[in-house]
């Protein structure tokens, strides 16, 4: 498996590609919610994971502010999961945010409940246990402090 910083106009495609069969296609989220402007900001770092050529999953950092990310639209196509591609992803983000925090950075994720798990087991902790609605899905918000 490789993981790539998006560069192009075609990878953020590909990356879209994903988000869209995993997002709008099985959970159903309305096409308008999952591309966003934060898609294109400048600071937005989008991943891709290929395997044997095929893409694979895609997830997002953005910066809040200084020292402080959030890491997002992460999707795994349902043929690659539970293959390590999602903790791949996560692992290179949470480089990526302390590489450009030049040390300690803090990470906050909006989990799907169902994911909940998954986030654990990378060391992220529930923020203060409050479930709440995005695109109609259960979601809980979730924290990190990487490069300490």
């Amino acid at each position: 498996m490789e993981i790539i910083e998006v560069s192009t106009p075609e990878e953020l495609k590909r990356a879209w590609d994903i988000r869209l069969d995993v997002f709008v296609g099985e959970q159903q989220v309305p096409i308008e919610e999952e591309i966003d402007d934060a898609d294109l900001a400048p600071s937005t770092l989008h991943v891709l994971a290929t395997a044997e050529g095929t893409d694979v999953g895609t997830a997002r950092l953005l910066e809040d502010a200084p020292g402080h990310y959030h890491i997002g639209r992460v999707a795994v196509r349902k043929d690659a999961r539970g293959t390590g591609v999602g903790r791949a992803l996560m692992e290179y983000l949470a480089r990526a945010a302390a590489q450009r925090a030049c040390g300690r950075a803090e990470i906050v994720l909006s989990a799907q409940e169902q994911a909940m798990g998954f986030y654990s087991s990378l060391g992220y902790e529930v923020v203060d246990g409050r479930t709440y609605l995005d695109a109609g899905i259960a979601h809980q918000d979730m924290r990190l402090v990487v490069g300490e």
